[in-house]
């Protein structure tokens, strides 16, 4: 299973990568903090939705006994994911490679689903939502982490403000308990399934 990538397509991701594990990211707001800021409780089924580099799945299969679904649409950071499972010696981190189907989990199976500077990406959001709203558990919790958008933005990714952010997850059925910005420009919003 070798991937031959081209060159600029590496290059490209490892500037992603350098970001998603930057420093200055862990600063604002490390792993540990924002999972400690979430109902998280030992027996948990969790879902990195758009897992990256493994940057919230690593430490949040330490902190449960159930299982951290890290879920890429990239098989080179799942990969990586699963390297840093075996340095850590952590078991209990499944990697799932998804494409554009459905989510490959059953419903009401999932207790938290993380999504972590990811549903900006993904348009349509609302058919993802929904099958977010659907794998998880009732009671269970979908915690949203974005960078905000200002009116006139001048970068060139897409931004969802956190106003939209919440109208959209609300329409996915879910309730916003929890709204909180650990930083500049970044919004946290944790919702549950009633």
């Amino acid at each position: 299973m070798h991937n031959h990538h081209s060159n600029s397509q590496e290059t490209n991701h490892k500037g992603k990568m350098s970001f998603l594990d930057s420093p200055k990211r862990r600063e604002e707001l490390s792993p540990e903090k924002l999972l400690s800021m979430i109902p998280i409780k030992e027996t948990d089924t969790i879902l990195d939705f758009g897992a990256g580099t493994g940057y919230l799945a690593i430490p949040a299969a330490k902190m449960v006994k159930g299982t951290v679904y890290a879920l890429d649409i990239d098989a080179g950071m799942l990969e990586m994911i699963r390297s840093k499972a075996l340095q850590k010696n952590i078991d209990n981190i499944v990697p799932v490679q998804v494409g554009t189907a459905a989510l490959p989990l059953s419903d009401a199976s999932i207790d938290v689903v993380l999504a972590s500077l990811v549903l900006h990406e993904i348009s349509p959001l609302e058919p993802a939502l929904k099958q977010i709203t659907n794998v998880l558990k009732k009671g269970g919790y979908l915690v949203c982490v974005e960078l905000e958008s200002k009116g006139h933005s001048t970068h060139k990714a897409p931004r969802i403000s956190s106003a939209g952010m919440e109208q959209e997850i609300m329409e996915a059925g879910l309730h916003i308990t929890q709204k909180f910005f650990p930083a500049e420009s970044l919004y946290v919003l944790i919702a549950q399934k009633q």
